[in-house]
């Protein structure tokens, strides 16, 4: 996973019953492009994010999010 970003694609993926393949033919990528997000080995560009999210009737925020690193105070 990228250690600055998590995202719910797979839970998504799973409450609509799609492989990776549908959605990537749906929103117009591979299904590589899907994985590598989906493990996080890659961060999407803003419009793939946008169209995630649109496909599922949700917010950009809902799909993904950023992981909250501990802050050392100085």
């Amino acid at each position: 996973m990228h250690p600055e970003l998590d995202n719910r694609i797979r839970v998504f993926r799973a409450e609509h019953r799609m492989s990776q393949s549908d959605l990537a033919d749906a929103i117009g990528v591979s299904r590589k492009t899907i994985s590598t997000i989906e493990v996080g080995k890659f961060v999407p560009s803003t419009i793939i994010a946008l169209k995630i999210a649109n496909y599922f009737n949700v917010t950009v925020e809902d799909v993904f999010s950023l992981i909250q690193k501990d802050v050392e105070s100085p």
